[in-house]
């Protein structure tokens, strides 16, 4: 089988979109290469048009945003297509992740919520493809978390033969895989760690009025220094401490996060700006590496894989590996995909698990009542 994988993450940034041939009829077999990638960042407007809606919560605002989403996801699919000179006509199926605008985990006796946009009909009206959507619902009715969704993918593609590595995403939000070794009985232990980049994202383009969204190479965090009195008052926030499985996203570590705390402290001048910036990185390299030493180190891991944007951080980066030392902390591109495409190919793995009826989510790390086959489908064209 041939299945685009799509993925609009938490920072924002544009959709991904990863081409992947699947051969195999179950888990045992399946064999997998991804044949293109591409990126198709939002522009300024786009971007916009996602946090207002977001923000304004309104019907209206919402239902532009679900069938906008929905059109630029299949120039995504279409895109990828045309990159790699494939016709869209010979794509079996895409798997379209959407763009997550709100999600609530379980807690305090009630159930969890999780809505993802990006309408998987219009999808397969402009490509004529089967879409299968909406992934994490299914597990949240089933009492879990529905985050985090790539550890089963993360089993099935990146397991070593025999000792258990952690793979670590560092996205908007920054969630943990422990893949046990292949063969093994143990169970995939996954969870949010908190916040990626999502709040050093956000300092930045509020401190740059919006001419930088990102801090570029790390350069602004290691410019500043870190307020050791804020960052203790900031490791205090529960969620930290939660035990998993547990799962959170930009309702909680997001711009409002960050403009809350601007109020706050009032910075004033550049290197005001570039110690807070520094204070956020140290807050999710902290996050990360407690995460760890509590709950993952014990389990026993031979190294830890970065992947996602803050991968190429090297402040980010660095400050992990000095926490976590001396485990071994190495670039996701060791697990043979482009790191940047690993979520995109995770989405084509879960729409091939649908279509064969192969339930994908994780127990284990979401909490669920019981293993689900993930997502709906959407029938495409009549005739190929």
């Amino acid at each position: 089988m041939r299945i685009v994988g799509l993925m609009s993450g938490t920072s924002l940034d544009g959709i991904d979109a990863a081409l992947v041939e699947i051969s195999g009829e179950t888990t045992d077999d399946v064999a997998v290469r991804m044949e293109g990638f591409v990126t198709l960042a939002f522009s300024e407007a786009r971007r916009t048009a996602i946090h207002d809606a977001i923000l304004a919560g309104t019907a209206e605002a919402l239902c532009d945003l679900h069938a906008d989403l929905g059109e630029w996801l299949a120039e995504s699919a279409l895109a990828v297509c045309e990159e790699t000179g494939m016709s869209i006509e010979r794509v079996d199926a895409i798997g379209s992740h959407g763009q997550t605008v709100w999600h609530r985990p379980p807690g305090n006796g009630r159930r969890g919520a999780t809505l993802q946009l990006g309408d998987p009909a219009t999808i397969a009206e402009r490509t004529g493809r089967p879409v299968v959507a909406d992934f994490r619902p299914r597990d949240v009715a089933a009492g879990g978390q529905g985050a985090p969704l790539v550890p089963w993918v993360d089993q099935l593609l990146y397991a070593l033969p025999d000792q258990a590595r952690a793979l670590q995403n560092l996205g908007g939000i920054g969630n943990v895989t422990r893949v046990p070794p292949k063969g093994s009985s143990e169970q995939v232990f996954a969870f949010d760690t908190g916040p990626a980049n999502s709040l050093i994202d956000a300092a930045v383009e509020i401190a740059t009025g919006g001419r930088h969204r990102y801090d570029k190479d790390g350069r602004l965090a290691a410019r500043g220094t870190v307020d050791q009195a804020l960052l203790q008052d900031l490791l205090r926030h529960p969620y930290f401490a939660a035990e998993p499985p547990k799962s959170t996203g930009r309702e909680e570590f997001g711009r409002p996060f960050v403009e809350r705390l601007v109020e706050a402290i009032k910075p004033e001048g550049d290197q005001d700006w570039m110690d807070l910036i520094a204070t956020l990185t140290e807050l999710t390299a902290r996050t990360v590496a407690d995460a760890y030493h509590r709950w993952v180190i014990p389990m026993g891991i031979a190294e830890v894989m970065l992947t996602g944007g803050g991968a190429r951080n090297p402040t980010l980066a660095g400050r992990i590996r000095e926490l976590l030392a001396p485990l071994p902390v190495t670039d996701g591109g060791g697990l043979g995909v482009d790191p940047d495409a690993k979520e995109a190919v995770a989405f084509a793995l879960l729409a091939w698990a649908h279509l064969k009826g192969i339930p994908a989510n994780v127990p284990s790390a979401t909490g669920a009542a019981g293993p689900r086959v993930l997502g709906s489908l959407t029938p495409g064209a009549l005739t190929r």
